[in-house]
C-alpha cells in the first residue's frame, strides 16, 4: 500500500469561515494536507480588502487562505444551497463562524448536515459559544481578552486596559477548533459518525487567565499587573536596543551571577530562592540596568544565551522579519501570487518527520469553482454556465477578464 504524502491526505474540508479564527483552523488542516474548499460569496470574501497590502494583495487574506481552493457560491439562492448540500455528502469537515443560529436558518444545522452525511464533522467557531448567557452576541478577538480579564493583566499598574497587538485569541481559538476536528476524525474511525465541535473566543480568553481566575476563586487573590516582570524576569535596555531576560529558576541563578560579574550573589541569602529574588528585585535591577546599558543587544544576548540562560533580543518587526530563525524554519515562505506576483505566506509552523507540510498560493475568487463542480459533483460545463447565469455560482473572474482582453 502506498503511504500518503501528507497526514491529512484524502480529507476534504468545507470552509465557510470569515476573518480569522475559522479560516485559520482550515488553513492548518490545509498545511497538513487536507483539501480545503473556501466557499466565497459573490465578490469574494470581504477580508480580501483588509490591509496591509503587498503590491495590491492583502497580506491579511493570504495568511488565512493560502493553499485553499476558492468556490464562488451564492448561498442566498436555492441552487447555491443545492451545490453545498452536494459537497457536504462528499466532505469530512465543515467549518463555519456565523453567529449561532445563522447557519441553521440557512438550512445547514448539524442535524441537516447529518441527514446528508452522518460522518460529517461540523466545527462551530463563535464569539461566546453555541450556548451560554452571551451566545447571541457577536464579537472579534478583543472580546476574549476583555471578558477574561486578560486586558487588565497586560501592561503596567495604573494603565488603561490594553489589548495585544496581534490576535492571540483568534489564533488560539483556531488551534482549539483544529484539535477538536482532528479528535472528532479519530473518534469517527471508531463510531462511524461525525459530531459537532464548539469553540469560542470568550472560552479561549478564559484559558489564558485560568491560573489567575483559579487563584481568585480559591483564595480571593486578585493578580495585579506586573508589566514586563521584575528582577531576573524582565526587559532591559542596552545601548542599541532591548533584551528580554528570563533567568528566574534556581539552577540558572549561579551561572547568571557569574555572567554579570557577581559570583558572590550565588550564595547571598537575599537571592537564595525565586521568591527572595523577587523580594529584592530592586537590587538586582539596579545592577542589571548598568550591566546591560554598557553593552549592545548582540553582546548581551551572546554572553547570556551562550551560558544556557534564556535571553532574547526584543526585535522590532523589520528585524524579526529578517531573522534567520524565521526563514530557516520556514515559518514564512514566499510563494507565487496571482495579484502580487509573489508574497510570503504562513509556512511550516508544524513539522512532521515523515508527512509533508503543504504550502500553496492564495486563490482568486471562484478560481476552482469549475474544477470542484465537475470533479466532485459531476456537473457539466453547460450545467455550470447555467448556474452562473442564474447567479448561483461564479467562476474565475481573472481568467474571464484576461480572455476578454
Amino acid at each position: 500500500m502506498q503511504l500518503p504524502k501528507s497526514a491529512l491526505e484524502g480529507i476534504r474540508v468545507l470552509d465557510l469561515g470569515r476573518y480569522q479564527a475559522g479560516p485559520r483552523a482550515s488553513l492548518i488542516m490545509a498545511r497538513l494536507g487536507a483539501e480545503v474548499i473556501k466557499v466565497e460569496a459573490p465578490g469574494g470574501d470581504e477580508s480580501r480588502d483588509h490591509a496591509p497590502f503587498v503590491r495590491g494583495q492583502s497580506a491579511y487574506w493570504v495568511q488565512y487562505n493560502s493553499g485553499k481552493k476558492s468556490l464562488g457560491l451564492n448561498l442566498r439562492t436555492e441552487k447555491g444551497k443545492e451545490v453545498l448540500r452536494g459537497l457536504v455528502k462528499v466532505s469530512d469537515i465543515l467549518v463555519q463562524n456565523f453567529r449561532p443560529g445563522t447557519i441553521a436558518k440557512m438550512g445547514f444545522s448539524y442535524e441537516n448536515l447529518r441527514e446528508l452525511n452522518k460522518g460529517i464533522i461540523m466545527v462551530n467557531v463563535s464569539a461566546y459559544g453555541q450556548y451560554g448567557p452571551y451566545s447571541n452576541r457577536i464579537g472579534f478577538d478583543p472580546i476574549g481578552q476583555a471578558i477574561s480579564g486578560m486586558m487588565m493583566l497586560t501592561g503596567f499598574p495604573g494603565m488603561p486596559p490594553i489589548t495585544t497587538a496581534n490576535p492571540v485569541i483568534d489564533r488560539i481559538t483556531s488551534l482549539h477548533a483544529t484539535i477538536g476536528a482532528l479528535a472528532a476524525l479519530h473518534e469517527r474511525q471508531l463510531s462511524g459518525e461525525g459530531q459537532c465541535v464548539d469553540v469560542s473566543l470568550a472560552d479561549t480568553g478564559y484559558t489564558m487567565t485560568e491560573i489567575q481566575c483559579s487563584a481568585y476563586l480559591g483564595s480571593g487573590f486578585a493578580t495585579p499587573r506586573k508589566g514586563n516582570g521584575k528582577g531576573t524576569s524582565n526587559v532591559y535596555k542596552t545601548n542599541d536596543g532591548w533584551v528580554l531576560l528570563a533567568a528566574q529558576s534556581n539552577n540558572i541563578w549561579p551561572r547568571f551571577c557569574n555572567v554579570i560579574g557577581r559570583p558572590e550573589w550565588a550564595s547571598d541569602p537575599r537571592f537564595s530562592s525565586k521568591s527572595s529574588r523577587d523580594d529584592n528585585a530592586d537590587v538586582i535591577e539596579e545592577e542589571l540596568n548598568q550591566w546591560f546599558g554598557q553593552r549592545t543587544v548582540a553582546e548581551a544576548v551572546s554572553l547570556i544565551a551562550d551560558e544556557g540562560i534564556p535571553c532574547q533580543a526584543v526585535n522590532e518587526i523589520p528585524t524579526a522579519a529578517t531573522d534567520p530563525h524565521l526563514h530557516e524554519r520556514e515559518l514564512l515562505m514566499e510563494v507565487p501570487d496571482p495579484v502580487a506576483g509573489s508574497i510570503h505566506v504562513s509556512g511550516k509552523n508544524i513539522k512532521l518527520s515523515r508527512s509533508e507540510i503543504v504550502v500553496g498560493s492564495a486563490p482568486v475568487p471562484g478560481q476552482h469553482t469549475r474544477e470542484i463542480l465537475t470533479s466532485l459533483l459531476d456537473y457539466s460545463d453547460q450545467d455550470i454556465n447555467a448556474l452562473e447565469a442564474e447567479g448561483a455560482v461564479y467562476t474565475d473572474q481573472v481568467k474571464k477578464d484576461a480572455a476578454a482582453s
